[in-house]
């Protein structure tokens, strides 16, 4: 198991009703590490999930109000979206950029009967082991 999968695992095991963590290379879409506790989280679901998370921060419609606001402020303004909290029928999803490590984005995925202030905490709390790593 390589290092980033055991701070994933870690962040699991230490988030109460935590389902899953993973890290996306936002430039190529790819997992670099991951651990979840959901039978049906196939390779297929979790990939899918990785490049909805790559839209989300680096997708067409981002770069686009980008552009728009760097032409606005005469300044190249790339990169905007550092947060995403969502929320869907059953559960919260935590995403946060790696400090230090742009175009790397770890998500944190509970259920929803987790504190919000703990999904954060624990998320935050491995950002800094996975920026070390």
């Amino acid at each position: 198991m390589s290092k980033l999968d055991e701070i994933c695992q870690r962040v699991v095991s230490d988030v109460d009703g935590a389902l899953a963590t993973a890290l996306v290379d936002l430039d190529t879409g790819m997992l670099t590490g991951s651990h979840h506790t959901v039978p049906y989280f196939t390779q297929t679901y979790l990939d899918a999930v990785a490049a909805a998370a790559v839209d989300m921060f680096r997708g067409k419609t981002v770069s686009r109000v980008e552009d728009l606001l760097s032409k606005q402020r005469g300044d190249d303004t790339k990169h905007l979206v550092k947060e995403v909290q969502m929320t869907t029928d059953n559960t919260f999803h935590f995403m946060s950029i790696v400090p230090g490590k742009e175009s790397t984005l770890m998500v944190l995925i509970t259920q929803k009967s987790t504190n919000l202030g703990m999904g954060w905490s624990g998320l935050r709390a491995a950002l800094k082991d996975v920026a070390s790593a």
